[in-house]
Formats: structure tokens, C-alpha cells, sequence
């Protein structure tokens, strides 16, 4: 990375100009991933230029501060459900790290997809919101949950989706039935390794485990637009924390770092 560099990795907007006419101007879009605000300039910007395989157009009458919480959030939910877990309707999934906005993304989305969720957070105060998205059962992360959980799915569950990170990667393996999937998508934790890390024997025998990070090609167009008509309709929501403007960005990202119980927007003048 070279200095100064524009931060943000996702934004969304209208396109003011595109050079090889595959969107027009005015087109709703958002953009993520794909080197933003790490290879080039990124999102924290009141125009943002970024390669055209890393743009999604749709069409929402949403307001800008509903609008800019859902791209990168809901590509990484739709992604680890997908890609990473391949879930299937009727599966138990268990969600390590609910009160984050990807968390609460990937409850909203499991739902709709036919799946019974359990979700973990560490502040009991935040179980209500949990099971407002739609956990048909929530568990509070004071410790190893797998016992837990398997009061509720003796089998364990077909699917976890830990984003939390390493320190509770063995549990949510262990908490997981022979042929399931763990999946790891965040590192909240901010542990990015695990040391003496002994596969055969730390990973439970026919268990699965997969890792997502993918980008924007990840999320269709139809996925998006179906999201957005879904939370037009009343149907589903997006989990906002808190909405700032970007003279606020040192707060932002204070609160970022404390923890908001959804996703935080930040607006660009004018908006």
C-alpha cells in the first residue's frame, strides 16, 4: 500500500461517469471489495472510482442511509451461507458473533432461506434484537457454547458461521455434527492465527471446515435487488447501528471499535 490512500472498502451511490458505457449515469450502484481503500483510493470519498467488475446496479427508493449499510455486509453474509456453508433449507445453523452486522445479515438471510438459527452474543441486553432478526434461539458467549448446543441439536448443527475468529474456532467445530461445516468469514477477535495448529487431531473427525472472503462477483445483482425490494416491502430489515456524517468519521470509528449492535453508515455531504 502506498500513502495517502483513501480508506473504505464499499460504498453506494449513483455513477456519474462510466468511460466504457456499461452502466449510465445515474444508475444506482455499489461497489466493494476488490482492492478499495488498500490498492486504490476507496469509499470514504464523495466520488469513488473503482474497477466496473467490482459495481452492482440496482434500483431502491430506500433512503442513502439504509442504502449504504448493505453492500459489503451483505455480500459477506450471502457468501459464507453460500459459498462457505452451502446451507440448505431445514438446516440448524449456528451464527459465533450474531451482534455483529454481518451476523445479524446472516440471520436475516437464513431465515429467509428456511433455516432454524441459533445465535451467540456476549451482552445478554442484546438477545431482544437477536430474536427481532429472527434467532429462534439465542446464547450468551460466556465460554465454550458446544455443550449448549448440543442440548438443543444433540447431533450438532449442520452449519456454523464463526466470526468471531481462532478463539472460538474449536468450539464452534465441536458444537458442529460429522458432515456439517464450519465456516470463518471475520476475525473479530482480532487473532488472526492458530498456533500449533494440529489439523487431524484439532478438527473432529469428518467435520468440515472453510474459509470465505471473496468479493463483489460473489453477490448477483438479482440477490441485492431482491434484498432491497424485500426490505421495501416490510419483509425483512437491514440491521443499522448508528448514521454518521463523515466530518463525524473519528467517532465512527470509536463506536466501530466498541461495538454498535449493527452496521454504521457514514454519508458523504449533501446526503
Amino acid at each position: 500500500m502506498t500513502f495517502p490512500r483513501v480508506l473504505g472498502i464499499e460504498a453506494t451511490g449513483v455513477v456519474a461517469a462510466c468511460p466504457g458505457g456499461e452502466f449510465q449515469v445515474g444508475q444506482q450502484v455499489v461497489a466493494m471489495m476488490g482492492g478499495m481503500g488498500r490498492v486504490f483510493d476507496g469509499g470514504y470519498a464523495e466520488y469513488t472510482s473503482v474497477p466496473v467488475r467490482q459495481v452492482i446496479p440496482f434500483r431502491s427508493d430506500l433512503p442513502c442511509s439504509t442504502l449504504g449499510a448493505v453492500p459489503e455486509m451483505l455480500q459477506t453474509a450471502y457468501g459464507s451461507l453460500t459459498v462457505g456453508l452451502d446451507v440448505q433449507p431445514g438446516q440448524i445453523l449456528l451464527v459465533r458473533g450474531g451482534t455483529s452486522s454481518v451476523g445479524m445479515a446472516a440471520t436475516v438471510l437464513a431465515k429467509r432461506m428456511g433455516l432454524t438459527v441459533l445465535s451467540t452474543t456476549r451482552n445478554p441486553a442484546s438477545a431482544d434484537r437477536l430474536i427481532e432478526l429472527g434467532a429462534d434461539q439465542v446464547l450468551i458467549d460466556d465460554g465454550p457454547l458446544a455443550g449448549r448446543v448440543q442440548e438443543i441439536a444433540p447431533d450438532g448443527v449442520d452449519a456454523a458461521l464463526d466470526l468471531v475468529g481462532t478463539p472460538t474456532l474449536f468450539d464452534c467445530l465441536h458444537a458442529t455434527r460429522v458432515h456439517g461445516t464450519v465456516c470463518m468469514s471475520r476475525m473479530l477477535s482480532d487473532q488472526w492465527t492458530l498456533p500449533d495448529f494440529y489439523p487431524t487431531g484439532d478438527i473432529p473427525s469428518g467435520v468440515r471446515l472453510t474459509g470465505y472472503t471473496g468479493d463483489a462477483t460473489d453477490l448477483p445483482s438479482s440477490v441485492l435487488q431482491e434484498y432491497l425490494d424485500a426490505v421495501t416491502a416490510g419483509d425483512t430489515t437491514v440491521p443499522i447501528g448508528r448514521i454518521f456524517h463523515l466530518d463525524q468519521i473519528r467517532e465512527a470509528h470509536r463506536v466501530l471499535e466498541t461495538g454498535t449492535g449493527g452496521k454504521i453508515v457514514v454519508l458523504t455531504s449533501g446526503l
